[in-house]
């Protein structure tokens, strides 16, 4: 067998600042996050481990510090974070702001926004919870729910393949022609490097391993995105979840991961493989090398 890595893959900056904000708050208060810091459970054990506490709502904290998690919230969460009175850290991710930002500037403008994204994620129901009306688009299908008016403001979630969100917005112009339609790219660079540095992985190997959160809708993305051009592709949250069976002696085997997969797990998964059947050697540079280069 030969891996080769993919050449960004693995935890973003966004993730790993929030993660390093939760770790360094807990040494010296109790901190309370609303809802997952990130969709991945390595992580979240983590954080678990060092006395961090979920919450589902601000007024559940008593105590210490509410943490905004990397997804980020809608500004009237924020306040009833502000009412209670504790210590407030915001780990939303610099690109999900923009995104924020972005949608409140056409709002404000008078365009009906359009997310394009996935309506039951935490990124997206932070963008919208304090919007009076919005339209959701996923499918082509969602489409038929976009009013008919005037002016179209459309953003993305952060983590939607950006060839999707270019063919949702050439569907949206044609559905409403009479509309003035504006697209601001909000798909996060990270997120885009990762999918094109899968396609190439793909492109180039027998068998894919993608790493990451079975909830998380990146590392989802990316196993979609490769299945197309290689279906021989398997999501896996831990190096336990590896079968034998899915692999051929010699095959080249692509290993890529979503934006909340740290690197131990990466490693993980490539010292699983190596028992297995000693490599021939790996590419695209060390571990190290790979997660950097994803930055």
């Amino acid at each position: 067998m030969k891996l080769q890595l993919a050449s960004h893959m693995g935890l973003c900056f966004g993730v790993q600042d929030a993660l390093t904000m939760a770790l360094d708050s807990v040494r010296g208060s109790t901190v309370h996050i609303l809802g997952p810091l990130a969709h991945n459970p390595v992580i979240q054990d983590q954080l678990s481990r060092a006395g961090v506490q979920f919450i589902d709502k601000p007024d559940q904290a008593q105590e210490g510090t509410i943490l905004i998690t990397a997804h980020g919230m809608p500004g009237s969460i924020h306040e009833k974070a502000r009412q209670t009175g504790l210590t407030i850290k915001d780990a939303t991710c610099p690109l999900v702001q923009f995104a924020h930002r972005h949608l409140e500037q056409l709002v404000e403008e008078d365009y009906y926004p359009v997310i394009i994204g996935r309506r039951d994620h935490i990124e997206v129901q932070g963008m919208t919870r304090d919007l009076s009306s919005y339209s959701v688009v996923l499918a082509v299908s969602d489409i038929d729910s976009i009013p008919k008016v005037p002016r179209i403001g459309i953003v993305a979630q952060t983590t939607q393949p950006i060839e999707r969100v270019h063919d949702l917005v050439d569907l949206i112009r044609s559905h409403s022609p009479e509309s003035e339609v504006v697209f601001k790219d909000t798909v996060c660079q990270p997120t885009k490097r990762r999918q094109q540095a899968a396609l190439k992985l793909a492109s180039n190997s027998d068998v894919v391993v993608v790493i990451g959160g079975s909830r998380s809708n990146n590392t989802q993305q990316l196993t979609q995105s490769i299945a197309r051009i290689q279906p021989r592709v398997h999501q896996v949250e831990r190096a336990e979840e590896l079968r034998p069976h899915w692999f051929d002696p010699h095959d080249t085997i692509g290993i890529t991961a979503g934006t909340s997969t740290p690197p131990e797990t990466i490693q993980a998964v490539v010292d699983k493989l190596r028992s297995w059947e000693q490599p021939t050697r790996v590419t695209s540079g060390s571990l190290l090398q790979a997660h950097h280069g994803a930055r």
